[in-house]
């Protein structure tokens, strides 16, 4: 695997690949790699001939400065992580790399669906993270972006961003990839203490329990009880929610037939966890 740490490295790198080399595949992370990012690697290499992975913590998509100073950073680890993935380049750019002096970052006009959400209870998060993706596929220029559905919303967001900005480039989602006792992978459980690390498990018990209890009607009480039960197990919840799949517009009366996704993001003491499920049909 080759390291590369400045834009125009990497463009010479990819320049100089054989013209039999016309599938990239790009995984883009922040680090503290865990088998989740390790699976989109692997997703990419099955149908591409060359894997590049960025890592890089954005600044701009952190609205709370103690978050990005507590964000865990396992440089060593992660490449020896992606060298025996069979990843071909790293690209590990520094700060002034990305956002060079002077530079006036770029607005999105995303919609709906920076306003919801994690949008709502994260002002300009969605923003940051399309700055740097944009100018990550610029860089790179990939045939293929991979990202991971364990960030739904965000998932949606990029696509949207991708329809104007990137319109040749294709979006693969690999499937979130759970623990044995089913918490999501998630480099922010590395912040997690053992006491916690037990109490995480109560996120997809809460989902799991709408997957149970959901059925066509109204479904207000549902998440407020899915609530309550974070709340009753030590969490703080911004919010659990139940929406339309392929949307995100929240769903008060379910006719049985609009395919749906619940969602959650609460604090287990400083550690804000996301998670979320596609629900199945009942009956």
């Amino acid at each position: 695997m080759i390291i590369v740490k400045y834009k125009t490295a990497l463009q010479q790198y990819l320049k100089k690949l054989p013209s039999s080399f016309n599938k990239v595949g790009f995984v883009p992370t922040m680090g503290a790699l865990h088998e989740g990012h390790i699976s989109l690697i692997h997703l990419a290499k099955k149908e591409h001939d060359v894997v590049v992975c960025s890592i890089f913590v954005n600044p701009t998509q952190f609205n709370n400065s103690n978050d990005l100073a507590k964000y865990p950073v396992t440089i060593e680890a992660d490449i020896e992580k992606l060298t025996q993935a069979g990843c071909d380049f790293l690209f590990l750019p520094a700060v002034d790399e990305m956002y060079p002096p002077n530079e006036t970052n770029k607005h999105y006009e995303l919609g709906y669906i920076e306003t919801i959400l994690e949008g709502f209870y994260r002002p300009g998060h969605f923003q940051g993270v399309c700055i740097i993706v944009d100018k990550l596929l610029a860089l790179v220029q990939p045939h293929t972006l991979f990202l991971g559905r364990k960030d739904y919303q965000q998932c949606m967001v990029i696509q949207k961003m991708m329809t104007t900005a990137h319109p040749n480039i294709h979006l693969t989602i690999g499937d979130t990839i759970r623990e044995k006792d089913g918490l999501a992978m998630s480099s922010r459980n590395m912040r997690l203490n053992a006491t916690e690390r037990l109490q995480a498990l109560k996120i997809i018990e809460a989902l799991q329990y709408i997957q149970q209890q959901i059925k066509p009607g109204n479904v207000t009480l549902l998440k407020k009880q899915a609530t309550l039960f974070l709340e009753n197990n030590g969490y703080k919840v911004d919010y659990i929610e139940i929406a339309a799949a392929s949307t995100l517009q929240p769903v008060l009366e379910w006719d049985a037939k609009v395919p749906l996704v619940a969602l959650v993001a609460a604090y287990l003491n400083e550690v804000r966890l996301i998670d979320n499920i596609i629900l199945k049909s009942v009956g």
